[in-house]
């Protein structure tokens, strides 16, 4: 299992004093979607330019022109790129495309997702790399958790692997290793914390500790 550092509400240069602090204990870098609303492709180019050995993830959610946008994030130094399972198959495709092309990879963010059965054949059958359940923040607000659609995903899924993110900490992340997802995704877990280097060290050895 991996972890994934979420950075969302945050700016660009603590995103990178922050990563430097806790690289030891991160595989994927993740450039969430308010960072990307606020700076663009700039993240991305700077934590490439500044962690060359990090997979980096931009969480762009894309739900329309698949390959264009795509391909901007791979050019930037992305090595995964988000598009929401709800939109057109069709848009998927021209992700997965453009991912093969550049030999990187697609994950397909599940939120609001209905037919979760469904929708995983469907994109497994169009190529995607990897699928991701997401309880957003606000659906989080609302006392709802992400294990009972990762348990859901768990059991329909045959060859993507499988990512998890909602509201994930320390407390919580035995129960979600339990059901063994490729990828842990921790945002405000890590990125609130205290003493974020304790945090994701924590973290990071009770992922590994479950393996």
């Amino acid at each position: 299992m991996k972890l994934q550092l979420a950075l969302d509400d945050i700016t660009l240069e603590d995103a990178l004093e922050l990563v430097e602090k806790v690289k030891d204990y991160i595989d994927i870098i993740e450039v969430g979607t308010p960072l990307v609303i606020e700076e663009g492709m700039r993240p991305v180019r700077a934590l490439r330019k500044h962690f060359p050995d990090k997979e980096i993830l931009a969480d762009l959610k894309i739900m329309d022109a698949g390959y264009y946008e795509t391909e901007e994030a791979l050019k930037a130094g992305a090595d995964y790129v988000t598009v929401l399972g709800v939109t057109d198959t069709l848009t998927v495709k021209g992700c997965v495309e453009a991912a093969n092309a550049y030999g990187k990879e697609v994950v397909v963010d599940m939120i609001c997702v209905s037919d979760m059965p469904k929708r995983i054949a469907e994109l497994e059958d169009a190529g995607v790399h990897g699928l991701s359940v997401h309880i957003g923040v606000d659906q989080q607000a609302a006392g709802i958790e992400p294990i009972d659609d990762l348990r859901l995903m768990k059991a329909h899924t045959r060859k993507a692997k499988i990512s998890v993110a909602g509201g994930i900490n320390i407390d919580t992340i035995p129960m979600y290793a339990k059901e063994k997802p490729d990828v842990m995704i921790v945002g405000g877990g890590i990125c609130h914390a205290k003493n974020p280097i304790v945090a994701a060290k924590e973290i990071y050895e009770a992922l590994k500790g479950c393996e």
